[in-house]
C-alpha cells in the first residue's frame, strides 16, 4: 500500500472541497460511474457543458421535490431530466425557494424512476456537508478526466466522521469568570473547528453543569432578535461561573448546521410567512442537520462522562445517552424571549418538541 495514498475520509473531504468550488467530481458505485457537481456553484461554463447532450439530471432532496410537486420515487430525493438549454436562471429557479412565490409556474417535470439512485444519495449528502444547497447535477462519465476528484460511494457511505481531535488548550480569563480554559478541537477532515469553555474547577466525580451551544453568529456576535441564542449562551455561562463550574461547548454548526448562507436564506423565506421548518424544508434541508455526537466525543476527552445538561432539546438529551454519556439532569434555560422571537420559540415548541 502506498503511504501517501489519499485515505478515504481525505478523498472524501477533497470531493466535499471540489463541489463547494464548483469542479465537478466523479462518483463510481459498482459499474456505475457518473459525473456529479454542486448545482448552486456550477459556472455557466461547466453548466452548459454537463447538460449539453440531454442526459444530465438534477438530483433534489424529497423536501424540495415536494415543494416543486415532483413525484419522489426513490424513498428521500427526486430526479428530474435537465433539457439541453438549461442555464443558470432556469436552474436557480429549481433549486433556490427564495424567489419560489415570484415564479410560482415551474415544469413541467421528467422524472427519472430509472437504476439506482445510490450516486444521487451521496451526492446530495456531500452538498449537505459542505454546506451548500442540496442539489447535485449527474450525468455519465464516458470519458477518463484525470484531473477531478473520483470517489466510490462506499467510502462516503463507509466511513465514520473524523472525531474531533484536541489540538491546543490555554488559560483565558472571560469577564464572566477569569479562570476559564479554551480547548480547540479540530476535526480530522478539516470540517469546522470546535471549542470547549471550561469555567472555574468543574468536578468530574460529580454530573458537571454543561450546555451544546450552537454556533449563531447573528445572535451570538451581532445581537439577533431574530432568536434566544445569544442570552442563551450568556445565560449559560454565567450559570457555570455562579456554580463553581462548567463546561460550555460551543459547536460550530449555524442555522442547525445548514451554514450561514442556507441560515439567510431560510430567514428570507421567513420574511414571507414560512416558519423556521418551513423555510428548512423548502431549502431541502431537514428540520435539524446538526451531529451532536461530535459534542459527545468532545466530553469524553475532557473526561466527562456525566452531566448537568443546559438545554431545552430533547435530541441533545437523547443523542448524548445513545454515546455514552449519563445525562443526570436537564437544566432548562429559557431566557431572551422578545416579540421579534415569539414565532420561532413557538415553532421550536410545538414542532421540534422543546421542552419547558
Amino acid at each position: 500500500m502506498d503511504a501517501l495514498a489519499p485515505l478515504p475520509h481525505e478523498r472524501r473531504t477533497r470531493a466535499r472541497t471540489d463541489l463547494a468550488m464548483g469542479l465537478p467530481i466523479i462518483m463510481t458505485n459498482g459499474p456505475q460511474r457518473m459525473l456529479v457537481a454542486a448545482a448552486e456553484a456550477l459556472s455557466p461554463q461547466r453548466l452548459a457543458w454537463m447538460v449539453q447532450d440531454g442526459t444530465a439530471e438534477l438530483a433534489l432532496t424529497q423536501w424540495r421535490a415536494e415543494t416543486l410537486k415532483i413525484r419522489v420515487y426513490d424513498d428521500d430525493l427526486a430526479r428530474i431530466v435537465l433539457a439541453p438549454d438549461t442555464d443558470q436562471a432556469a436552474l436557480k429557479a429549481l433549486i433556490d425557494p427564495v424567489d419560489d412565490l415570484a415564479t410560482p409556474m415551474k415544469g413541467p417535470f421528467r422524472a427519472s424512476r430509472e437504476g439506482d439512485a445510490s450516486i444521487a444519495r451521496a451526492g446530495l449528502a456531500l452538498a449537505k456537508s459542505a454546506r451548500i444547497l442540496p442539489a447535485v447535477i449527474l450525468r455519465p462519465a464516458l470519458h477518463a478526466h484525470p484531473d477531478l476528484t473520483q470517489i466510490d460511494v462506499a467510502d462516503l457511505t463507509a466511513t465514520p466522521q473524523q472525531r474531533p481531535i484536541d489540538v491546543v488548550a490555554a488559560r483565558l480569563p472571560l469577564a464572566v469568570a477569569e479562570d476559564t480554559v479554551l480547548h480547540v478541537y479540530r476535526p480530522g477532515d478539516t470540517g469546522p473547528e470546535h471549542y470547549a469553555l471550561e469555567i472555574g474547577r468543574p468536578d468530574r466525580a460529580a454530573p458537571v453543569l454543561t450546555r451544546l451551544h450552537s454556533a449563531c453568529f447573528t445572535g451570538d456576535v451581532l445581537g439577533s432578535l431574530k432568536c434566544d441564542c445569544g442570552p442563551q449562551l450568556h445565560a449559560a455561562m454565567e450559570g457555570m461561573a455562579a456554580q463553581g463550574g462548567g463546561v460550555l461547548l460551543y459547536l460550530n454548526q449555524e442555522g442547525r448546521g445548514i451554514g450561514l448562507a442556507n441560515k439567510m436564506r431560510a430567514y428570507a423565506l421567513q420574511d414571507q410567512g414560512f416558519d423556521t421548518v418551513e423555510a428548512n424544508h423548502r431549502l431541502g434541508f431537514d428540520d435539524d442537520e446538526r451531529d451532536f455526537s461530535v459534542g459527545a466525543a468532545m466530553l469524553r476527552h475532557l473526561g466527562i462522562g456525566s452531566v448537568r445538561l443546559m438545554t431545552n432539546n430533547p435530541r441533545k438529551l437523547a443523542r448524548l445517552q445513545v454515546e455514552g454519556i449519563h445525562v443526570a439532569e436537564r437544566v432548562p434555560l429559557w431566557v431572551g424571549q422578545s416579540q421579534h422571537n415569539r414565532d420561532y420559540l413557538r415553532v421550536k415548541a410545538d414542532r421540534s418538541g422543546h421542552l419547558e
